[in-house]
């Protein structure tokens, strides 16, 4: 099964951090915030991803492409140019990166990567910014236990996010709010607790519903009146970067704290030579 990271955004909150890199290469003890994101779907074996690049997309292809000299000590002979690798400090990712315009919207990036989900009945999405302690492996099974068209996973928080209307007999969402997105009439008064944190997964039905130039958020409320959205509530945590704050907040965590790091170290390879 295949990840969509959503990568395309500017980042206006932390302008310090974006005005010369996109948010998903921000980096948080000495990586990318894309890199973390990818680890903890790697680490429960969802290792292939198609990145929905948007703003300075060149210079996430460009971090990945140059990944194994940025990681590695190596030896160049310039008379051949023969590189070799001292320490093969390299994960296992299967990346497809595609460009899905400088200001689209997220609905919008989605919507034209359905090419690359050829074969797939259904897929995850996440968002360029956000990492938790979550068993996508759990996620998955809950999803395909509840047989609904998506699945999202709800994060029990104040926050400025999406607030989800959670019927938590069925564990479907019966309503949901977001600014711009939908009305507040969407979630009952008094009943949302819990704020869309990402990790989502779709079926491929999903793209019958996603117009031209829209939020993936648009489709929450007409699948949960239709019955069709569940919700993964996630009792551990989840922190996303949305701000410089948080930013340092995040890398202050990583020294401290870093309750999203579920994968373990591997060891490095013998010398390599390219």
């Amino acid at each position: 099964m295949k990840t969509i990271i959503l990568c395309g955004g500017i980042g206006t909150r932390m302008k310090e951090e974006t005005e010369f890199k996109p948010k998903p290469l921000v980096l948080v003890g000495g990586k990318p915030i894309l890199w973390h994101i990818m680890k903890i779907y790697a680490h429960y074996g969802f290792n292939e991803f198609i990145l929905a690049l948007g703003y300075k997309g060149d210079m996430i292809k460009q971090y990945f492409l140059n990944w194994r000299s940025l990681a590695n000590d190596f030896t160049l002979d310039t008379h051949n140019h023969e590189v070799t690798f001292h320490n093969n400090d390299c994960d296992h990712f299967k990346i497809t990166f595609a460009e899905t315009g400088p200001e689209s919207l997220t609905g919008e990036r989605v919507r034209r990567l359905r090419p690359y989900l050829d074969g797939d009945e259904e897929f995850m999405v996440t968002y360029g910014d956000g990492v938790g302690d979550i068993n996508i492996q759990d996620l998955l099974n809950f999803h395909k236990n509840q047989n609904t068209l998506g699945t999202i996973t709800g994060i029990k928080l104040t926050s400025r996010f999406g607030m989800l209307d959670i019927d938590h007999q069925t564990k479907k969402l019966r309503g949901f709010f977001q600014h711009k997105v939908t009305d507040y009439n969407e979630v009952r008064s008094g009943d949302s607790d819990y704020v869309n944190g990402g990790f989502m997964i779709f079926k491929k039905d999903i793209f019958d519903l996603l117009t031209e130039n829209s939020m993936i958020e648009s489709i929450f409320a007409p699948l949960a009146r239709a019955g069709q959205l569940s919700i993964y509530a996630h009792q551990g945590k989840w922190k996303c970067m949305d701000t410089y704050k948080e930013v340092e907040d995040m890398n202050e965590l990583w020294h401290k704290d870093p309750f999203w790091k579920v994968w373990h170290e591997t060891k490095t390879n013998p010398l390599c030579r390219i």
